[in-house]
């Protein structure tokens, strides 16, 4: 694993300002006023630090083939996250560019050497590396000699530009949506993966409990594995209590559909009983539950979007490649409301 080395908050510390004024100067950020003096002062820190310059400038050559190579972790055979390739299609298009696909096999682990080759030989510009969940990765060696963004994923070693879902926004969107339409007890069907979303959504769950000063029962956050018949049985454990919750949120869509079984066989009537709110938009399941399930929409094309677009801005020179690295964008998770929600019932 590559060791990491000068970074954005050494040149924060050393400039004495925050690390977003580092942002916005260095990458000339438009509308952000920082004074002449702060300017000097960061760009003067990052020189004697070694900051840069951009490393994916240095890469673009003369002669361009116009090819992005885009490896999807079979994303290609996921139904939701095959947005990641239309937005990222969309916009080479308007950059004049043509986008190279080669679907990987997760199975084969983080290395995927093969792969990266294979879009080496074709003659790709620059790489987008789109992952099937979000999680940190360790990319192959030979990526390493081209400029890349990371799709729903982020680089253990700190050292490529990545863009990810805004998990905690996300679940407090979904749970706000719970507390103003008057549930006060709610319970989390929770994924048990040790994932970034995982422990994201608990602390938006969270959040928003303290937020609004709601006493949080720990029993009613539950965990399982991320799939139907799981979320089934979680569901069936919290509903079945004499002190049952109001509302659940669901760490997806798949757990939210094995909660409307649960809540049929109990006989509680969704929203009038119960209220349900999930997470991923899989219009598959969420606008073909009835009712329509209230859920929380990841962002996949505008991921693949962001990705293209700001490689453009690498190849020109025009953003900084490292401080891209250390600081991932997280993008918002807007919430999808359909019918799954209403205020509680007395019980």
């Amino acid at each position: 694993m590559a060791v990491k080395g000068v970074g954005i908050r050494d040149v924060a510390k050393l400039a004495g300002v925050s690390i977003t004024t580092v942002s916005h100067v260095l990458n000339d950020t438009p509308q952000m006023r920082v004074a002449g003096e702060t300017r000097a002062r960061v760009r003067a820190a990052a020189k004697t630090l070694g900051y840069g310059p951009n490393r994916a400038a240095r890469a673009l050559r003369t002669n361009r083939s116009g090819l992005i190579g885009l490896l999807s972790e079979e994303i290609a055979t996921t139904p939701h996250a095959g947005r990641i390739i239309l937005g990222a299609q969309n916009a080479a298009r308007e950059h004049d560019l043509t986008l190279v696909i080669v679907n990987a096999d997760r199975e084969s682990g983080d290395s995927h050497r093969d792969d990266v080759q294979t879009l080496i030989d074709r003659q790709v510009e620059a790489v987008l590396y789109a992952t099937m969940y979000h999680r940190q990765v360790s990319l192959p060696p030979n990526l390493r000699g081209l400029p890349a963004v990371l799709i729903d994923s982020t680089d253990r070693a700190g050292l490529v530009p990545a863009v990810v879902p805004d998990e905690v926004g996300g679940a407090v969107a979904a749970v706000t949506h719970l507390v103003e339409a008057g549930h006060r007890r709610i319970g989390f069907l929770n994924n048990d993966d040790d994932v970034p979303a995982t422990h994201e959504r608990l602390v938006g769950f969270r959040q928003v409990h303290a937020e609004h000063g709601l006493p949080l029962d720990e029993s009613l956050i539950v965990q399982a594995p991320s799939e139907t018949l799981p979320g089934y049985a979680l569901a069936r454990e919290v509903l079945a209590r004499p002190d049952r919750p109001t509302a659940l949120f669901c760490y997806n869509d798949r757990m939210a559909m094995g909660a409307y079984r649960a809540a049929a066989e109990l006989g509680l009537d969704i929203p009038r009983d119960l209220s349900i709110v999930g997470f991923d938009n899989q219009e598959l399941i969420a606008a073909n539950l009835f009712p329509g399930l209230t859920t929380v929409a990841l962002p996949h094309y505008e991921m693949g979007a962001w990705a293209i677009d700001t490689l453009v801005q690498l190849l020109r020179g025009e953003a900084e490649y490292q401080l891209l690295a250390d600081l991932p964008t997280r993008l918002d998770c807007p919430l999808t409301v359909r019918g799954s929600v209403a205020p509680p019932q007395e019980h």
